[in-house]
């Protein structure tokens, strides 16, 4: 295949590391979520219940429950996508996120790649006609890139599954682009996560939005109870309108820190690839490879872009911190480009 789909950013990391490896919001979920998940430990003697988890969900984007699977993240949803459909053509749109194909070939289907080139913009004709399951990412991981709302539903038709990847989607304030909501478009199923945002990447919390057959069939391949009661807790939480409230004003926060992230690269000599929406940039310098590992020894971890299907060593992928923390790397690229 020529690219590690298994690699991810937090193979990048380590002790005393600066991290611009790893896309999670912080080191831990806020105050209150904290007391939130302190709490639910109380019921850790009974089997976890569903129901007020999943009515959270459907509540938040206007679904019926039976169109709400709770999953152990969004990485256990690729995994039962991959399990229990039998495509004839697997597609997936890359740069992005590796999971989906990786857990397809796992499965042992053969994936198709489309593969768009700088900027990656998505042309739906790109996709091929007979492609009957086709995987891509908004805002896609690693491009930053937010296709609108029209092009992606323009993929949606009769007899093919269309699995939208909306783990950075409250990165954007309003969402304006997500298809969450969306129950008219035959086959679409919508995976989000709340890992990314809500600093929960060790405990597993997301979630699948499809038809209730498909829901069903995805149900019936999953183990009894699998997702645990902080996870479920964790999950209304964050469902509740004060928390998507709080989420949209920090994607209003996010917008300013990326671009300061962006000036700061940018004074750096490094390529910003714009329109970026996420929580982290695509770079692109001569030789980012090597500066990576000298970033390394200097105390910084970003991410490398060949590992991305699409993507080569002059890629790197960096995620977006507080301006102290653009103020070191950008302190840190200064001292390399003078050495």
């Amino acid at each position: 295949m020529g690219y590690d789909l298994r690699h991810h950013g937090d193979a990048e990391t380590g002790d005393g590391l600066l991290d611009f490896a790893v896309n999670v919001r912080a080191s831990a979920p806020p105050a209150w979520l904290g007391r939130r998940l302190a709490d639910s430990l109380a019921h850790l003697g009974a089997y976890p219940d569903q129901s007020a988890a999943r009515a959270a969900v459907a509540g938040r984007h206007g679904r019926d429950t039976a169109e709400v699977l709770l999953t152990a993240g969004a990485a256990e949803a690729f995994v039962l996508l991959a399990r229990v459909l039998d495509p004839v053509r697997a597609v997936v749109v890359h740069p992005q996120f590796t999971e989906p194909e990786a857990a397809l070939r796992a499965a042992g289907h053969t994936v198709d790649r489309v593969v768009l080139t700088p900027e990656f913009t998505l042309d739906p004709a790109l996709v091929p006609d007979d492609a009957d399951l086709v995987v891509l990412g908004n805002p896609t991981n690693p491009t930053s890139v937010l296709h609108p709302a029209r092009t992606l539903a323009a993929l949606a038709r009769p007899g093919r599954v269309l699995v939208v990847d909306e783990a950075f989607a409250d990165c954007v304030p309003g969402e304006p682009e997500s298809l969450a909501g969306r129950r008219d478009l035959p086959g679409l199923v919508v995976v989000r996560s709340l890992t990314k945002t809500w600093s929960l990447a060790g405990l597993r919390a997301g979630y699948l939005l499809a038809a209730p057959e498909l829901v069903a069939r995805l149900g019936s391949a999953q183990p009894l109870w699998p997702v645990s009661t902080p996870a479920l807790a964790a999950i209304e939480a964050c469902c509740s309108p004060a928390a998507v409230a709080e989420s949209d004003a920090w994607a209003v926060r996010l917008a300013e820190r990326r671009e300061d992230l962006a000036d700061v690269l940018g004074d750096a000599g490094l390529h910003v690839l714009a329109g970026a929406r996420a929580s982290f940039l695509l770079v692109r310098a001569p030789g980012a490879d090597l500066l990576r590992e000298r970033l390394r020894e200097r105390g910084v971890a970003v991410r490398r872009g060949d590992t991305f299907p699409g993507l080569g060593p002059e890629w790197l992928r960096v995620a977006v911190r507080d301006r102290g923390t653009h103020r070191v790397l950008g302190r840190t690229l200064a001292q390399l480009v003078v050495t």
